[in-house]
């Protein structure tokens, strides 16, 4: 735990509370709110979202393709990429190809992608690389080889 500090109230002006508590409640939210908790959707970078261990957050960004992974039939059918990024962590990308067209993306290959990331143990995923056929959600899409598929 953190130190505790002795407050002489003869010296606690207005101003002095007022910086008490915002130091207070910084210190409280740093160890008390979790980082894994869902947030609304908006464009995080996606290092910064990795760390953080964010989910449900849009992203854009880019890699190298270091393993093409056999489709999940199951449901809509997905392609999925394993994708290593800047700072070294890989993600998956799963692109819907009910929706989309398949990346004709191979091994050592670089993608650029953009999805909501959902983190994991692992690295994360990312989906919705496709645009929305009822337009409620943001679309994204994966380019490849200067064509975009979404």
């Amino acid at each position: 735990m953190g130190r505790r500090v002795r407050i002489d109230p003869r010296r606690l002006t207005p101003r002095r509370a007022v910086l008490l508590l915002a130091l207070a409640a910084v210190a409280y939210a740093s160890t008390h709110l979790s980082c894994d908790r869902p947030v609304p959707l908006g464009e995080v970078p996606l290092g910064q979202a990795h760390a953080r261990q964010l989910h449900d957050v849009l992203v854009e960004s880019e890699g190298r393709v270091v393993l093409v992974m056999p489709d999940d039939t199951r449901g809509a059918r997905h392609q999925h990429l394993l994708v290593e990024v800047a700072g070294g962590f890989t993600v998956k990308l799963a692109h819907n190809i009910d929706l989309a067209p398949r990346v004709p993306a191979v091994v050592g290959e670089t993608v650029r992608f953009r999805g909501v990331y959902e983190f994991n143990e692992k690295g994360g995923v990312v989906h919705w690389t496709h645009h929305d056929p009822d337009g409620k959600h943001p679309g994204g899409w994966i380019r490849h080889r200067g064509r975009t598929y979404e």
